[in-house]
């Protein structure tokens, strides 16, 4: 498994993540920031596990975050 941490407050809503990994990410219509599917709320940062077979993705979503509000963290 894979954690992902998303630091929303960070996010400026280029949608990368939306482009790269479209099935754990989506942009809010409300305030036009990726909401992270699956994730919860903690502190003000959002944590979610993934399957192995969305580490690529997520990666890519990852490393093309300008403002690297995402980190994944792949479980050894």
């Amino acid at each position: 498994m894979t954690g992902i941490t998303y630091y929303r407050d960070k996010c400026i809503g280029c949608r990368a993540c939306v482009e790269h990994a479209g099935e754990r990410w989506r942009m809010s219509q409300k305030d036009g920031k990726a909401v992270l599917i699956g994730g919860k709320l903690k502190n003000k940062i959002f944590f979610c596990l993934v399957r192995e077979d969305e580490y690529d993705a997520n990666r890519k979503a990852a490393q093309n975050c300008p403002v690297n509000s995402i980190i994944l963290n792949k479980a050894k």
